[in-house]
Order: C-alpha cells, then sequence, then structure tokens
C-alpha cells in the first residue's frame, strides 16, 4: 500500500526515491539556515518540527501524532489511546547526561509518534539534543546499519548494546557540514534509501 501524498504518487518505488531526494535536501537546508539549532532540543515539539519540516512537501500528516495503531514485525509501538501521554513524559524525561539522551532517544523510538519518517527524524533530533548538552553528536556514518538495528530492535528491553555503539561513535564536530551530510546519508541507508547522496542535492 502506497502511502497518501501530496504528490499523487502511486507507485512505491517512485515514491520512496522522491522522498528520499526531497526530504535529504530539506534536511540539509535545516543544517546550513541553523533552523535546527532553534528548536527547543529534547522536546516532543522539537521532534515535530524537523519531522514537518523534511517531509512537510511530500505528506499532509506532518508533524502530526499518528491516530493509527502501528508495529514493526512483532514489536508494537505505543498504541494510540496511551501516544499523547507517553509524548509528554519522554518530553520531560532529563538529558543533562549522554545516557539520559540514549534512554529518552529508546523512548520515542518506542513511542513512533508519526506514520512515516520517525527513524531519521529522531536520529536529527537525537544530535541536536547531544549538541546542545554535551557538544557532541553521532557520526553516524560510523554506526553499521546491521549493527544499529539489532541494538535498537532490543533497546526497549536492555539499552547498554545502544549506548556502547553510539558513544563509539561520537564527535566533538558539531558544525561540520561533512559529518551532517554523511551522517544523514547513513541515516538513511538504515531504513533503505540509499539512492542520493546528501551531498550532490546541495544547491
Amino acid at each position: 500500500m502506497v502511502l497518501e501524498n501530496k504528490l499523487g504518487l502511486t507507485d512505491s518505488s517512485e515514491l520512496a526515491h522522491v522522498e528520499e531526494k526531497v526530504s535529504k535536501k530539506k534536511a540539509l537546508e535545516m543544517f546550513e539556515s541553523g533552523l535546527l539549532d532553534s528548536f527547543e532540543a529534547g522536546t516532543f515539539e522539537a521532534l515535530a518540527e524537523i519531522h514537518r519540516y523534511l517531509f512537510g512537501e511530500i505528506y499532509d500528516f506532518t508533524g502530526k501524532v499518528r491516530g493509527v495503531n502501528i508495529a514493526k514485525g512483532y514489536f508494537r509501538f505505543v498504541p494510540v489511546m496511551y501516544l499523547e501521554a507517553a509524548l509528554i513524559n519522554i518530553s520531560r524525561m532529563p538529558q543533562s547526561t549522554f545516557d539520559e539522551m540514549i534512554k529518552k532517544y529508546v523512548e520515542m523510538n518506542v513511542a513512533h509518534p508519526f506514520r512515516e519518517g520517525n527513524g531519521r527524524s529522531a536520529r536529527i533530533w537525537l544530535d541536536s539534543m547531544l549538541k546542545k548538552e554535551i557538544q557532541q553528536v553521532v557520526d553516524w556514518s560510523k554506526v553499521e546499519k546491521d549493527d544499529y538495528l539489532l541494538a535498537m530492535e532490543r533497546s526497549p528491553v536492555k539499552d547498554v548494546e545502544i549506548k556502547i555503539l553510539l558513544q563509539a561513535a561520537l564527535t566533538d564536530k558539531i558544525n561540520d557540514r561533512e559529518v551532517y551530510m554523511k551522517g544523514i546519508d547513513a541515516s538513511y541507508h538504515y531504513e533503505g534509501y540509499n539512492v542520493y547522496r546528501t551531498e550532490n542535492l546541495a544547491e
């Protein structure tokens, strides 16, 4: 089933290509304009703004809390009836240390507030928190896809693995354009989007 979109596309692979191209370009714009640094890091509102900016040209539901229950494999994300309360609680979670921020990130992943684009938005959201609180970001290009996906799959039960994985990839190059662009490409690759490279989409 192809998600309803503003572009009227009915072919899922065509939609995936357009979504990747447009949203990677928007991700770069968000970084270069400084807009990303203006959001209140660690809040659901910041995540909603990131989501809206990335995917707003493609979908109507951007930045809006989903109204349907969703699952990935055997794992069910937070049911709709508890979602609003969960997002308020996550926004209030502490974020002064690396461990606290990863815990918050894991909880947001379990919430999965949007119909589509949760992972890509949440990784940018995590980096904006890390940048603000400890002046570091994850160099996602150093985090292998399979390692990341396995660690995230296990994270609701035990978050040690994802903490170790991401801590090993931390860098203090928080304003480095190349680190950011490679990170976006890696982040999209985790979700199976790897047709375009962000650096080639720059104006």
